[in-house]
Order: C-alpha cells, then structure tokens, then sequence
C-alpha cells in the first residue's frame, strides 16, 4: 500500500511540474496538486491508524 501511494504522489508531482511548464496547462498543475494533497492526507491517516 506504501510504494502505491508513493507511486501516486510522484505521478501526482509529475503532472503538477508539467502543469506549469506548459503554457495553457495551468489547469493540470492545479489538479495535480489537488490529487498530490489528497493522497499524502489519505497516506497519512491510513499510515497512523495501523500504529
């Protein structure tokens, strides 16, 4: 479950850096922030519980 949520958080991280580089994109650098946020959150909470 780990290196999936860390796939997801470089594949989220990915998508932001290519939002900003390309002009007309800033829509995807915003989405992949949101989605980068959510999945750390999730991460986190489902990390936590297990302790």
């Amino acid at each position: 479950m780990l290196a999936l949520i860390i796939v997801l958080l470089i594949v989220w991280a990915v998508l932001a850096v290519l939002g900003f580089a390309v002009k007309g994109l800033l829509w995807l650098a915003i989405l992949g922030l949101v989605f980068f946020v959510i999945t750390a959150i999730v991460g986190w909470l489902r990390r936590g519980s297990k302790a």
